[in-house]
């Protein structure tokens, strides 16, 4: 186990705090019902900086400006109990708190332990993220965002992990994007305001009433898992999506190469899970719902605007069809994430709430359950802090819930990475080569 040794710890708050500009985020259904999800981790192994000296300065001071863009990472959760009908309410304060900055370093790492052979995971790899064990509901008292800088022998590691409520993927890189264009050239002059999500259901009074989750941490009840990143060539990619779209009869639907990795993944993980062919299996999509909407949400505005595609087959039609099948079933779910459903979703969950189970409650069988979660979209490699751009990326998986895929970018064009975590009872040699050798 490396030994990570904790420089420092400190708050960062916005460079520039206006008492008199006090924001409150109210939150919609699909904020809510993250209330008992673990912060989203990710983070960005960087070459070693020719000049050390002033590097955490430097980030300290760009990441104090990059909160007065994006305020809403600065605040807190707030919790209300409404007494007159016994049910709790939750905002978004903006009071500039500021987010947890954590400097550490390992003297025992390189960058080479990151990119193992075959691409495995070290299983030092959860110290090296700052939000470990934290979830939505805990931002009453913890920060909303929370950054580690590890130094490593010849590189830093830069990570994150951020509540679920506030952000998705896609306002985060956002945010991460614009702090390293600050640290790199030393100012925010052409940062634009940032824009909130304006989307609330017209006949929910808002904060939405709700009855009192679960409090306390259940035992937690963590299923053993390995790790693993499976990369996608653009030719491995592209031969997958002529051969899902060759497969299907339909002539008005397109497999996208997203949609054929995924079933590819699907149907190899399957194939080798020990699942009875009557059971059902689940592959869960997340899907961006800013262009989706009617009318459509600016691209860029900040918060959390997810919905989730489900598909679901019996374990013996995963296989007995084609990759083509396969990919059929996530496409035409992704197909239902309209307006309408959006909106549907959203008015059944106020007037039934429910919240997940996680971990020590857990209620969905893991091994049957695949969760894809980021995007190929977001730029994660086009981040330079001012002395590289970063050469991995990696995720911390921590919600502890079924087969989590989290797909990147690759670092070669045209590529996708999958930081795949696997319960250890799928976990196979034959699976890893199966993989591997698309």
């Amino acid at each position: 186990m490396a030994e990570v040794i904790v420089l420092s710890s400190s708050i960062v708050r916005p460079k520039k705090i206006n008492k008199s500009d006090h924001t409150k985020i109210h939150l919609t259904p699909y904020d809510l019902k993250l209330l008992n999800f673990a912060y989203p981790q990710r983070g960005l192994l960087f070459p070693k900086p020719d000049d050390e000296t002033g590097i955490i300065h430097r980030l300290k001071a760009s990441l104090s400006i990059a909160l007065e863009v994006y305020f809403p990472f600065a605040g807190r959760l707030v919790k209300v109990n409404n007494h007159e009908d016994n049910t709790v309410s939750f905002y978004i304060d903006c009071d500039s708190s500021g987010a947890r900055f954590v400097h550490a370093k390992v003297e025992s790492v390189s960058a080479n332990d990151f990119l193992q052979p075959y691409d495995s995971v070290p299983d030092f790899k959860r110290c090296f993220f700052p939000a470990n064990d934290l979830k939505s509901s805990d931002g009453v008292s913890e920060p909303l965002l929370a950054l580690q800088v590890t130094e490593i022998k010849d590189g830093v590691f830069i990570s994150f992990g951020y509540n679920h409520m506030v952000a998705d993927g896609s306002s985060f890189w956002n945010f991460f994007h614009t702090w390293s264009k600050i640290c790199m050239n030393g100012s925010s002059s052409d940062i634009h305001p940032l824009v909130l999500k304006d989307w609330f259901l017209d006949k929910v009074e808002y904060p939405i009433h709700m009855p009192a989750p679960e409090t306390g941490r259940p035992p937690r009840c963590e299923i053993p898992t390995k790790e693993r990143v499976f990369h996608f060539t653009k030719t491995n990619i592209s031969d997958l999506k002529a051969e899902a779209n060759a497969d299907i009869t339909s002539t008005d639907m397109k497999i996208s190469s997203l949609q054929a990795v995924l079933a590819h993944l699907w149907i190899s993980i399957i194939k080798h899970s020990g699942l009875n062919r009557e059971e059902d299996t689940h592959c869960i999509v997340a899907a961006d719902m800013r262009r989706r909407l009617n009318p459509p949400l600016e691209k860029e505005c900040f918060g959390n605007v997810t919905h989730q595609a489900i598909a679901t087959a019996k374990v013996g039609e995963i296989l007995d069809h084609g990759l083509g099948w396969a990919a059929l079933q996530i496409n035409k779910q992704v197909k239902t994430l309209t307006n309408e459903n959006y909106k549907a979703f959203a008015e059944n969950w106020v007037r039934n709430v429910k919240f997940p189970k996680i971990n020590g409650g857990i209620s969905i069988k893991a091994d049957t359950y695949l969760i894809a979660t980021s995007s190929p979209w977001f730029e994660v490699y086009d981040n330079d802090f001012g002395w590289g751009k970063p050469i991995a990326v990696r995720a911390e998986p921590g919600n502890g819930i079924g087969i989590s895929l989290v797909v990147f970018r690759g670092l070669e064009e045209g590529s996708i990475d999958v930081n795949a975590t696997i319960p250890l009872s799928m976990w196979s040699d034959v699976l890893v080569n199966l993989l591997t050798d698309v």
